[in-house]
């Protein structure tokens, strides 16, 4: 019994040192350093962009001129999405998503724009995946999307 007793302490004491630790090994960035990567990939690619006060950047290619989505909003969007060395990790010619289901950075950029319309959003991970890799993204990514607004419901 008292042999049962010590493991289990010994087996309490590791799962407790391991608390509040992160296993990823990631730190987030400070904003700071992404508005410099953010702003670096914008000078480098002759984007035009606009800071939003969330921190994420953008050019609206074309306004559009239908409806305005909203968070509830279901969307088709053509889009690209591209790493700060200009690697397309994604793309699509026409998806369907609710609003609400994508980052935060879609849910404020792409209401830029009405249907129809076209933006470029350049990303912060904090509105993104920040340090969750994701496949090819790695964790505290900078993303850059071309997103046209094809549709609103």
């Amino acid at each position: 019994m008292r042999l049962l007793s010590i493991v289990l302490s010994v087996a309490v004491a590791v799962a407790l040192a391991g608390c509040g630790k992160s296993t990823k090994g990631c730190t987030p960035t400070t904003p700071a350093e992404d508005d410099a990567k953010m702003l670096t990939y914008i000078s480098a690619n002759g984007i035009t962009a606009t800071r939003h006060s969330s921190g994420l950047y953008y050019q609206i290619i074309d306004p559009g001129t239908g409806a305005t989505p909203s968070l509830s909003s279901k969307v088709t969007v053509k889009y690209t999405g591209k790493l700060t060395d200009n690697s397309v990790f994604d793309s699509s010619t026409g998806v369907e998503f609710y609003l609400s289901d994508l980052i935060v950075g879609w849910q404020i950029g792409i209401p830029l724009v009405k249907k129809g319309g076209k933006v470029k959003l350049v990303i912060p991970p904090y509105l993104g995946y920040g340090c969750e890799a994701r496949g090819p993204l790695p964790n505290n990514a900078v993303l850059f999307f071309d997103i046209e607004l094809v549709d609103v419901k």
